[in-house]
């Protein structure tokens, strides 16, 4: 069970080996990678991602028991990286693993609604159009709905 704010880079490959490796007991794994996105309409040169160290972890770390407590997980990852990622970069990991598929499923997605809508992090997205921050979609908001 493990959280990182990094700002180096992380390896898929590594990370889900050595997850699977340690979750022989798990009869399911499931992963999520989030990457930076540029749109065609307007390219993007970078994104900037903030956070308060600290205070990151441990609202992550509250979200993840929240799931370990909802579902029947064995264990469970969250990578998330900040600074400045390039187009095609890994922002963000999440792996869970447990019994039965759908209790990792879903708390992958769980994991993923709120790291989008409610983990600290400011996302500063520089493009041709000029510099802007990220702000929350209706939608974020309307997927949180689903876990209450």
């Amino acid at each position: 069970m493990r959280v990182s704010i990094q700002q180096k880079p992380f390896s898929l490959t590594n990370e889900l080996e050595s997850f699977t490796a340690a979750n022989t007991a798990a009869g399911a794994v499931v992963s999520f990678t989030g990457i930076v996105r540029s749109e065609p309409e307007n390219p993007l040169e970078y994104m900037l991602i903030e956070h308060y160290p600290g205070m990151t972890e441990k609202t992550i770390i509250k979200f993840m028991e929240k799931a370990a407590a909802r579902w029947n997980l064995k264990d469970y990852l969250i990578i998330h990286r900040f600074g400045k990622l390039n187009p095609g970069e890994n922002i963000v990991l999440v792996v869970t693993s447990s019994k039965h598929r759908r209790d990792a499923f879903d708390a992958a997605d769980y994991l993923m609604d709120y790291l989008k809508s409610r983990a600290p992090f400011w996302k500063k997205e520089v493009s041709e159009k000029g510099v802007g921050w990220v702000e929350s979609k209706p939608s974020d908001e309307i997927a949180l709905k689903r876990w209450k």
